[in-house]
Order: structure tokens, then sequence, then C-alpha cells
């Protein structure tokens, strides 16, 4: 027992190792980073890993734009001083930590200055769908207990009466507001808040959590870096819904990473290919439904812009699709990237230019840190091209003993090279909202 506790202890630590060298080629790291690690630690230590990423671009990119939406650019500097102050005007409001903070907000600064602000006040923080049916809205909100409720001005008349105890304050609005996140901001401190009692967690519309306490890792980069060469200091086209798993997870590395995000609150895919050319972004993220409607544009338009600088189109869902990804390939060149994963497992397996060119449907191989398993009926492992319930664990689990394996809800199988066929959903799984949340955004 003693030799397998060290020995999972060893893999932990070449994992984290191999972690630490794939930052390092992202440009993570290096002596002129070195003034922002303190910064960061601390902000770990008093507020939890979302707030850390930020506070260390902060830092060492203080004055680089960390967004883009149709309001403008915010530098990262300006958008770590406006959490805080929103922060420190919502504790004033009586927002305690483990109270929960409801986000029904499209993708703008909005949604990044409450969700920071409300991490640094340790509260539970629920992300809303702004596309579920009017009259689900209020049921939404209210159904978790919210303390505070943050909206958009568009869903005003849907809410009703619904008054949260700790106010409700609205995002994005066309016209001066006393109770809008920009009123809190411009009259709050910037004094960083005390450390809150808990560390603020995210929960997904779909149920999955993100954040929270536990062991520190790299694992959250180290992984997608296995697979998908993102660098420090790009531009990240993100129309994807920010509410949604892969929307989330590529907001919080781009911040982490020193990135440019570029968002806006509806999915055109002409003013997609328009803003990729103008802000010369060299990743774009996509859900399989976006993806395809970009790739119908009139290829006149890709002829009159310059995508040179595009280097990965990472697409999020089940199942890519080879017809789509043959047409993808056909616009955009060899840089499709197609990610695999589910809520509760994270990101399994990451189709790279290369799989896709050799087989245009598959799923592609596991991360590093990641064990993806194909069960047979009886529980043990399929052979390849024999199809099975997709399984997916951590490699180097945190407690030093061996990892459980999650289904995902999906079938599938592997071929010979070792490259992940995702074949359909399980029997009596749950209906496919997409494993990864990443759904119909054509909004």
């Amino acid at each position: 027992m003693a030799d397998d506790v060290w020995r999972a202890l060893g893999r932990r630590a070449w994992t984290e190792a191999e972690y630490l060298r794939l930052c390092a080629g992202a440009g993570l790291l290096g002596v002129r980073a070195a003034g922002a690690y303190p910064a960061a630690g601390a902000a770990l230590a008093r507020y939890g890993n979302l707030v850390a990423a930020l506070t260390f671009s902060a830092r060492r990119w203080g004055g680089r734009a960390a967004l883009i939406d149709e309001l403008g650019a915010l530098g990262y500097a300006e958008l770590d001083d406006r959490s805080t102050r929103l922060a420190n005007e919502w504790r004033k409001r009586g927002l305690r930590a483990g109270e929960h903070v409801a986000l029904l907000v499209r993708n703008h600064r909005g949604l990044f200055d409450a969700l920071f602000a409300a991490a640094k006040c340790g509260a539970r923080i629920l992300l809303l769908n702004p596309d579920f049916a009017g009259v689900r809205l209020p049921a939404a909100a209210v159904r978790p207990g919210v303390d505070l409720l943050v909206y958009d001005q568009e869903f005003e008349g849907v809410l009703g009466t619904l008054s949260p105890r700790r106010g409700a304050y609205r995002a994005w609005t066309d016209s001066p507001h006393l109770r809008s996140l920009e009123t809190l901001i411009a009259a709050g401190s910037s004094v960083p808040p005390p450390p809150p009692a808990t560390i603020a967690v995210v929960v997904l519309p779909d149920g999955g959590v993100a954040g929270g306490a536990g062991p520190w890792s790299l694992r959250p980069l180290g992984t997608m870096l296995s697979r998908v060469p993102l660098r420090t200091r790009e531009v990240t086209e993100c129309p994807v819904p920010l509410f949604h798993t892969l929307g989330f997870t590529m907001a919080v590395l781009a911040f982490g990473l020193g990135s440019t995000l570029v968002v806006r609150r509806r999915f055109e895919p002409r003013r997609v290919i328009d803003s990729v050319a103008r802000h010369r972004a060299g990743v774009l993220v996509a859900a399989p439904v976006m993806l395809s409607r970009i790739v119908e544009l009139d290829p006149l338009l890709f002829a009159e812009r310059d995508l040179g600088a595009l280097r990965v189109v990472l697409v999020g869902g089940p199942r890519l699709g080879a017809e789509l990804c043959r047409r993808a390939a056909r616009v955009f060149g060899p840089v499709v990237h197609h990610v695999y994963g589910s809520v509760a497992v994270g990101c399994a397996t990451v189709a790279t230019p290369a799989d896709l060119d050799a087989e245009p449907g598959c799923a592609g191989r596991p991360v590093l840190g990641a064990v993806v398993k194909v069960l047979d009926e009886a529980g043990g492992e399929a052979p390849p091209g024999v199809t099975g319930r997709i399984v997916v664990g951590n490699a180097v689990p945190f407690t030093g003993g061996p990892g459980g394996l999650l289904a995902t809800g999906d079938i599938g199988h592997f071929d010979a090279g070792g490259r992940l066929f995702v074949d359909g959903r399980a029997a009596g799984a749950k209906a496919a909202g997409d494993p990864v949340g990443y759904g119909d955004s054509r909004r």
C-alpha cells in the first residue's frame, strides 16, 4: 500500500513537472514574470485560482487589453481594479462568503466584473443560461436561494418582482441606472477586500463546478497545453457563450496567459470573421454549430480578409463530424483542434490537426494527466474497434491513491492508433445537451 502511494506521488511530481515545462514553453515563466509570482500566490491563498489568474496577468501585463467587447477594451490592471471596487461595494451591502450570486448576463465586460468581484467575496457563483425561455428565468434564479442577482437590462421584464436580499444589479444597460455595476464600480474602494472565509466556486448551468478550494496544480493549464499550442499574449476570439464549460474554460485560460479575449453579446458568423481579421486573432473558439455557420459564409469573405495570424481553431463537443472537419480545414487550413470531455471529467482528449487529417471524425488522444478508457458490458477494457462506455479519470489523483473513473455518458471506441471516436450516447444517459456544455448558440 505504501509503495502504491509513493508511486502515485512520483507520477504526480513528474506530471506537474511536465505541466511546468509546457507553461514555460507557452511563455508563462521567466525572469520577466518573477515579479508577478508573489502577488499571484497571495491572491491564490486569499481568493482562489480564478482571481489568481487575473492577478498574475494584471501584475505582469497590466496595460495590455484583457478584454474587448462592444464597448471597447479593458486592460488587465483596469479589470482587476474594477472587480475590487465592485467587491467592496457588495460587501458594504452585506454580501458574505458562501452566499449565492447569480449572473444572468451575456458575453460582455459586466460578466467578468461580476465574476471576479463575487470571487473576491468568496461567493458561490451561479452562471445562468440567458437563452432559457423567459417564463423559466425567475424560477432558475430563485431555486438555489440567490442572495444577489446580476442581470442584463433585456431580462428586466421577465424577472418580475424578484428581489434578492443583497440586491439586483444591471450589468448591460442602455442608459444610466442607479443600480448598475458601473455605478457601484465608480463608488467603490480600490483597497483589496479581506480574505473571505471560503473560496469561491462557480456553478455552470449544466451543474459543472469550477474553482473552489483544492490542492494546487498546474493541471488546468497543462492538460490543454499538452495538446493545443496556446501562447501568452495572443488574441482569443470567443463567440461561445461564457456560461458554458468551453467558453468559461477558455476565457479563464486566456486571462491566465495574458491574452486578449474578444467577446460580443450575440453570435453572428460574419462579425466573427471580421473580428478575427481585425484583431489578428491567434485562437478562435467555437462550438460545432458555430463553426458550421462560419464555413458556410461566402468564400469571397475569407479571400478578402487576412486570417494569417490564426493558429488554432478550437472546437468543443462530443462529435465534430468528418465532413465539417474537412470543410473547416479547407477554409482555415490545418489549425482545427477538437476538444472532448464532460462537465464531470473536464478535458479528456484533443484531436490535433494531424489526428483530424488522418481520421477526420475522431475525438483525438488523451491529454496529459488523463486516463481515458472504453469499457465493455462486463466492465473490462474493450479492444480497439469495439464500442463501449467511455470513462475518464485523473492519472495523478491528488489523494495519492487510485483515481476513480467517471462515465461521460457517451459510447465510443479506440482505433488501432490510439485515437478515440465518440459513437453516440450511452443507454439511459441524460439527454446530451452536449457533454461539455457546448450547445447550439445561434442566439
